[in-house]
């Protein structure tokens, strides 16, 4: 699969575009966004004003603000190039709808129209496209049937048929209708299109902070203020020591005690995690949608076209007494030439894997299949007429009755109460046998479905089948739970059953009797070839229209919060180790039993100093990748992955520090000749 992203780094120009913004972002308008990285900047600020018109050693003081200034910096930069990889992939985006303009029609009946820019058009005005042309504007088919080509916003090269009255009537502005001719009833007014929203979305324009962002962001704003009411007051406990302190240093002490490495990789996380849902062709309409789909521990599912593959299959053929069963396969291939539907398209492979070579006739009279007569066949020149189709329909054509063959009425009953499609083959007026089309379980589901059950997550299948078929099926395919007989309604009612038991629950739906519950669902994910108001009852939208893919939705989202929390907990960690290098730094002088504090050994206070500081601005750069990227996620329970975050990122946090303070220090001290 491809998505709107072709490449997994960043281009050069969005590069240089990130450092621009980095060094824009250091504008008081921008940096007091981030509370953190404020108090950071305004340190760098009182550093290079105290060196210059204070009694600190240039050198120091300058390396100091050096220092403080690249660690803002490198916070910048962070959320800047995760906003360049939105912009990057908004640009492509764009020119999907360039120029387009639109033939506008009065009525349906109208078949000249106007000409006019895509710019003008307004809601509810029909527009004509043929073949060839692009689509000017959102809108739902409301005559006709075409392939279009969404390569433009899916990535995608491969055609999708999309038609009126259906669950797939819905068409984007910039995709290309490849045949055929429509009829579009516009949706969306020029500036609010799906691809106007798509786009200030990837930018991050739009972009809202998740609840636990916010409440993260709330309890490092109060910890930097902790943190700077305890800085204030030691130089009057110092005072009262005979002890003076140094600016420069006081301002370093802050900066090693607030947490600057998750308050500056916290916005870039959170952008990160739209852009990898982007990549895997998943619109999300906030960044609240993609991390609350990693807190889902409900999922409901249709059986159609989500756990089968929704276009019945030919599964086995049945000869009656007399017919051979190589003589009903090449019927059955035979009239399968001139229907084009998934399902003839099966017959076809079927008779094949069973050993059949049947070369379509040269010189024969096809009759395609077509939804009134539920008939297709052939008219060879030796003057058989062979049929395929729906029993009622060839027992017509036939001029036979059930109750008169009592065979076929017994293989019709065997395939029916299988939950399957029986269809019958005829040679002239003699019924040859029958076809069992059967709604396949997709070979891949039963593993998807194992992997959302080691993540805590319970499936439950929706159909409208009988209760002896659903359970078939949903035995077949591995799911929790299943809901037989189900209307429309009942989707909803599901779906606040479970809320209301406390659940969190995501939905996968196209239609526009889906609305309501993908409206209601924590998570609803609409499928891009659905309706319109289907896409705008959800608040994820699958561009590739593959509703498995609501595996993927979940991992994202507990990717994202996995990031976060590991990068938290680092960041607290590795703060224990800069303790250890300022407070000793800061009153070894006036206190020297300090020094039995100073457990890593640095040289000098300076070189301490600059160890931590250097430290503090080289991890998040480091970080940087990691947060776009994000924490590689496993499937395992909470506890699991508690232990496994507090293990790599706790205990790693608190002894990585110690190492590389000392490592840098050992550098610094030659450097300075201590």
């Amino acid at each position: 699969m491809k998505s709107v992203n072709q490449t997994q780094k960043v281009p050069a120009l969005y590069q240089s575009a990130a450092w621009k913004n980095a060094f824009i972002k250091l504008l008081p308008q921008h940096m007091i966004k981030n509370p953190v990285m404020a108090v950071v900047w305004l340190g760098t600020l009182i550093t290079l004003f105290s060196t210059v018109f204070g009694q600190t050693q240039l050198f120091f003081g300058m390396t100091v603000t050096f220092i403080l200034f690249i660690t803002v910096l490198f916070a910048n930069y962070a959320e800047a190039v995760a906003e360049a990889k939105g912009r990057g992939q908004a640009a492509s985006l764009r020119q999907a709808r360039q120029n387009l303009t639109a033939r506008r029609l009065k009525t349906l009946q109208d078949k000249e129209g106007e000409q006019i820019a895509a710019t003008v058009l307004a809601l509810n005005d029909l527009i004509e496209i043929r073949a060839g042309e692009l689509i000017p504007a959102d809108g739902e088919i409301v005559h006709g049937f075409a392939t279009i080509n969404e390569a433009a916003v899916t990535g995608e090269s491969a055609p999708v048929l999309r038609e009126a009255g259906t669950d797939r009537s819905g068409v984007i502005g910039g995709t290309k209708v490849l045949t055929d001719r429509i009829i579009v009833q516009v949706t969306a007014e020029t500036g609010h299109s799906f691809l106007d929203r798509m786009i200030a979305l990837v930018e991050g324009s739009n972009r809202q902070k998740t609840p636990n962002e916010i409440a993260l962001g709330i309890l490092l704003t109060v910890m930097t203020l902790t943190f700077v009411l305890v800085v204030a007051t030691l130089p009057v406990i110092a005072g009262s020591l005979g002890i003076t302190l140094d600016p420069i240093v006081l301002v370093a002490l802050l900066v090693c005690l607030i947490p600057t490495t998750i308050g500056g990789l916290l916005p870039a996380i959170g952008i990160a995690g739209m852009n990898r849902a982007l990549k895997a062709n998943l619109i999300a309409k906030s960044g609240k949608a993609v991390e609350v789909a990693g807190d889902v521990d409900v999922l409901l599912l249709d059986k159609t076209g989500t756990i089968t593959y929704g276009d019945r299959q030919a599964t086995a053929f049945y000869p009656l007494t007399g017919v051979t069963p190589s003589e009903l396969r090449q019927a059955a291939v035979l009239t399968s030439f001139a229907d084009p539907t998934p399902e003839g398209k099966s017959v076809v492979s079927l008779a094949k894997e069973l050993g059949e070579h049947v070369h379509q006739p040269e010189q024969a009279e096809f009759i395609a299949f077509n939804a009134a007569s539920r008939i297709s066949g052939i008219n060879l020149e030796t003057g058989q007429q062979i049929r395929k189709g729906a029993i009622d329909a060839i027992l017509k054509f036939t001029s036979q009755s059930l109750e008169n063959n009592p065979e076929l009425k017994t293989r019709v009953e065997q395939v029916a109460s299988k939950g399957a499609t029986p269809l019958v083959v005829s040679l002239n007026q003699n019924i040859l046998g029958v076809i069992e089309l059967s709604d396949v379980v997709k070979p891949s589901i039963k593993e998807k479905f194992a992997r959302l059950r080691e993540m805590g997550i319970r499936t439950v299948m929706i159909t409208g089948d009988n209760p002896l078929t659903a359970a078939a099926i949903a035995a077949e395919a591995g799911v929790d739970d299943y809901i037989a007989e189900a209307k429309p309604e009942d989707k909803l009612a599901c779906i606040r059953r479970e809320q209301q038991n406390g659940h969190l629950v995501a939905m996968v739906g196209d239609g526009t009797n889906d609305a309501p519950a993908l409206a209601q669902a924590d998570i609803g994910l609409a499928m891009n070839s659905g309706t319109q108001a289907a896409k705008e009852a959800g608040n994820m939208v699958d561009l590739d229209s593959d509703p498995t893919k609501l595996l993927a939705v979940v991992e994202i989202g507990k990717q994202q919060l996995i990031t976060r929390g590991a990068l938290t907990t680092f960041s607290l960690a590795n703060d224990i180790s800069k303790y250890f290098a300022i407070l000793p730094a800061l009153f070894v002088l006036a206190i020297p039993q300090m020094q039995v504090l100073n457990v890593m050994q640095l040289a000098s206070p300076e070189s301490a100093i600059l160890s931590a500081l250097i430290f503090n601005a080289i991890i998040i750069s480091l970080l940087i990748p990691l947060a776009l990227r994000g924490v590689k996620f496993t499937p395992s329970t909470s506890t699991q992955l508690l232990r496994r975050n507090m293990l790599i990122y706790g205990v790693g946090g608190v002894i990585l520090p110690f190492v590389a303070i000392k490592g840098i220090d050992l550098i610094v001290s030659l450097i300075m000749g201590v």
